[in-house]
């Protein structure tokens, strides 16, 4: 139990710095293309604020803990393998430039692992269908609220003139950008706070689902590492090859993001950054000109969103199967 344990908090941390390194492009893919901030400067900007976002709140990681399987049923052999089949699929996506849904892969992993393993009986059902609703939602609220942001901010910069406009938000981009790598923080690093949490409840290590000091700096300084990485094929996909971006639509894009990112994390729902982002920044495209949004590119990033979760769920369970049958 002890050794399974230990291999549940690696296989967690490992997922975690695989999601600290694709969604590193949520936060700073629009400062480095607008060339507002240098690669490293946006880097290191980013990995700071995301570590200190992991440690602001824990709300998402009780969600995760125990609001989606039963943790008084649920084994650390089967969140293993869901901490597994999430961090490969985060890995490949990242390999191929696609910006992919981490929430989508972890809680797809860790439910068709559970129901492998032990059936409907250790889903909860309620908790679930909230997640999923909010994690669908997402993305269309940084749709709208990038496109109500830009169409504002079209209208308050009409009267200046192109230099002012581009040193304004050039400055307003860093703090947005600022505050879209913290709120990423305040979500992704408590997802798998909240892993790990339920691995150590469930191998009685703590006697409630509340996350320990250690958990919390733990998964935030490699989070903070996975940023440092930088998935660069995923921030060239997101900051140049959706839609063409100013320093005014990458300010309006993460303004839109982060205000989605902060309202969930307060409400305890685990949803997906790179979704909201991506959504953002689209919304935001589309209120520049319709044309000028490359819906290609954004087909083939919501095909590996709609993979993503059945993917990771059927993949968790077969191997759980295995597992059990061998």
């Amino acid at each position: 139990m002890e050794i399974i344990l230990i291999l549940v908090v690696a296989a967690a941390l490992l997922f975690d710095f695989a999601n600290g390194q694709n969604d590193s492009a949520n936060a700073i893919a629009t400062v480095i293309s607008t060339k507002v901030l240098s690669p490293l400067s946006a880097i290191i900007f980013a990995t700071i604020l995301n570590f200190i976002g992991a440690l602001v709140s824990t709300k998402v990681a009780k969600t995760i803990g125990g609001g989606l399987v039963d943790p008084t049923i649920i084994t650390n052999a089967v969140i293993l393998v869901s901490m597994l089949v999430a961090a490969g699929w985060v890995m490949v996506c990242s390999k191929l430039g696609l910006p992919v849904s981490g929430s989508h892969a972890l809680i797809g992993s860790l439910v068709g692992a559970a129901l492998a393993g032990f059936g409907i009986a250790v889903l909860k059902v309620k908790g679930l269908l909230l997640v999923l609703i909010a994690l669908v939602l997402s993305p269309l609220m940084g749709f709208a609220v990038g496109y109500v942001l830009l169409i504002t901010f079209y209208w308050i910069a009409a009267r200046m003139s192109p230099p002012t406009v581009r040193r304004i938000f050039s400055l307003l981009q860093i703090g947005s950008s600022g505050f879209m790598a913290f709120t990423h923080g305040m979500n992704d690093a408590q997802k798998v706070m909240g892993v790990i949490t339920l691995a150590l409840f469930s191998a009685g290590k703590i006697s409630a689902i509340s996350v320990p000091a250690w958990v919390m700096l733990a998964c935030a300084t490699v989070m903070a590492l996975g940023t440092a990485a930088g998935g660069w094929s995923v921030i060239k996909t997101l900051g140049t090859k959706l839609t063409h971006i100013r320093p005014i639509e990458g300010c309006a894009a993460e303004t839109a993001a982060g205000m989605v990112l902060a309202a969930a994390a307060h409400l305890g729902a685990p949803v997906s950054t790179t979704h909201t982002i991506t959504g953002s920044i689209m919304g935001v495209g589309t209120a520049y000109r319709l044309k000028s949004v490359k819906w290609l590119i954004g087909g083939k990033i919501i095909s590996a969103w709609v993979l993503t979760l059945p993917v990771c769920a059927i993949g968790s369970a077969l191997l759980t199967l295995l597992i059990r049958l061998f």
